[in-house]
């Protein structure tokens, strides 16, 4: 959270809504949730190599 901007700037937006840094934690952790889930939804086409041809 310390060395990555854009997390710096969230953190800044939130804390000036009002918000506590266990709050602000709370959100981050479904952001990365959210992110996390859409790369294992989405469909990728398997490399070549890993077809087993």
């Amino acid at each position: 959270m310390r060395h990555h901007p854009p997390t710096r700037e969230y953190i800044q937006r939130r804390t000036a809504e009002g918000k506590s840094p266990r709050e602000i934690r709370r959100c981050l952790k479904r952001y990365i949730a959210r992110e996390i889930y859409q790369h294992l939804c989405t469909e990728k086409p398997l490399p070549a190599a890993a077809k087993g041809s």
